[in-house]
């Protein structure tokens, strides 16, 4: 029943990754057809994750009120709606609308499922949730790029991904039942799994708010880099392709896709990789492949060393979000996680709402050109916050309220 349970959580995080990369693939098509300025997808990011963040900060409220079965369900139908939008909208008036329930849909349920899966299963899960994430990230690009290539039309493309998010909806309704036994309410959640570790912080801690607890605003600050960049190759990508390297809108699609793809594998194969290394290390080398990527996009390259950055880029971020979600507990302890999580979440949202419109806006005025080395600043700067949080977690600094590794499954 459990392992059921964590079925329908992976797919639910399909639900989540599957809009998430279809805007930046689909956006050098319909910045012609609504005759806009490149940095208008910037907006549109903007709004769509402008309503994560405020979903993601009333995470713990509604789960806690609701369930997170049915903030699950109510999640993904918002995104269905949404994405149903995208394919009948006659202005971009329309897509702006669609942005908000977009954004809504993804913040709580993001918030809650992270959470649980860090607090009640190992690394390795982990990195498999986020690994159904990127397969969601995949097949967008991936439906995408072929209704461009074949029909010359980005709304078959939306229509056919609202459609199966509205299959992911049927299914999370008929399974209903399965969440309040097994996983209950977001209050039921926050509970002791057998066989995890004690906890015996000091009454200070126990008492501490959250944003007061040491090295929290670095943990906050690393997802607000991490997000922005990965956001930002995602959004920009295709655009980069095709204004600077010629090519074609549906092979740009496609080679986005394959970023994403090196997401989904990465996080597959991090899932195996953390029986051996802990998340610190697999942090620390998720990093530099990505900048090793990033490089290679800079350099002027034959094209398959410029394909092979992007899926460079995708293998290098796979470790570094699903880790840092696995080490909240065991840096501040279970019984802030669940706020610490939520305001990490909306940090990560909002590098993801202000960095890409940011480097839109620049390259506007620039050009898209200058896009890999945005990415490497800001995998740089990712970089120097994580070695400060192991060099501070090194010296005990943070509060260790779990031991690594040891809650169920």
């Amino acid at each position: 029943m459990a392992t059921f349970f964590l079925v329908i959580i992976y797919l639910a995080f399909i639900s989540l990754g599957l809009p998430d990369s279809v805007l930046g693939a689909a956006w050098p098509v319909m910045q012609a057809d609504y005759g806009v300025s490149l940095d208008t997808a910037g907006l549109l990011s903007m709004s769509i994750a402008g309503g994560t963040i405020v979903s993601a900060l009333a995470s713990g409220k509604v789960i806690g009120r609701f369930g997170t079965g049915k903030v699950t369900l109510v999640s993904v139908f918002m995104t269905a709606v949404a994405l149903l939008g995208f394919h009948f909208a006659p202005s971009l008036v329309w897509l702006f609308l669609c942005a908000i329930p977009l954004g809504l849909g993804a913040g709580s349920v993001d918030a809650g499922l992270n959470n649980y899966v860090a607090t009640h299963y190992k690394a390795h899960h982990m990195s498999w949730l986020h690994c159904f994430w990127g397969i969601g990230a995949t097949l967008g690009p991936i439906i995408m790029s072929q209704f461009i290539s074949t029909q010359n039309s980005w709304r078959n493309g939306y229509l056919t991904i609202a459609l199966i998010q509205f299959a992911l909806v049927v299914v999370l309704f008929l399974t209903l039942p399965l969440w309040k036994k097994v996983g209950g309410s977001g209050k039921e959640e926050r509970k002791e799994v057998p066989g995890s570790a004690p906890q015996e912080p000091g009454e200070q801690q126990k008492k501490a708010k959250p944003l007061r607890i040491k090295g929290v605003k670095l943990a906050m600050a690393s997802f607000l880099l991490y997000c922005g960049a990965e956001a930002a190759v995602g959004l920009w990508g295709s655009s980069f392709l095709v204004a600077v390297k010629d090519l074609p809108a549906g092979v740009a699609a496609q080679w986005v896709s394959l970023y994403y793809a090196g997401i989904t594998a990465g996080r597959l194969i991090t899932g195996f990789i953390t029986f051996k290394l802990n998340n610190m290390a697999l942090i620390r080398s998720g990093l530099l492949i990505s900048l090793l990527g990033a490089v290679l996009a800079i350099l002027p390259l034959p094209s398959i060393f410029l394909l092979s950055g992007f899926i460079l880029m995708g293998m290098g971020f796979a470790p570094v979000f699903p880790c840092m979600i696995h080490e909240t507990p065991v840096r501040f302890g279970k019984e802030h996680s669940q706020a610490i999580i939520g305001y990490q979440m909306a940090l990560a949202y909002t590098g993801s709402t202000f960095i890409p419109p940011l480097l839109g806006l620049m390259a506007a005025h620039i050009t898209i050109g200058i896009f890999p080395f945005f990415i490497v600043i800001l995998v740089a700067a990712l970089f120097a916050c994580s070695e400060r949080l192991n060099i501070l977690m090194k010296k005990g600094i943070l509060f260790k309220g779990t031991k690594r590794n040891t809650t169920a499954m």
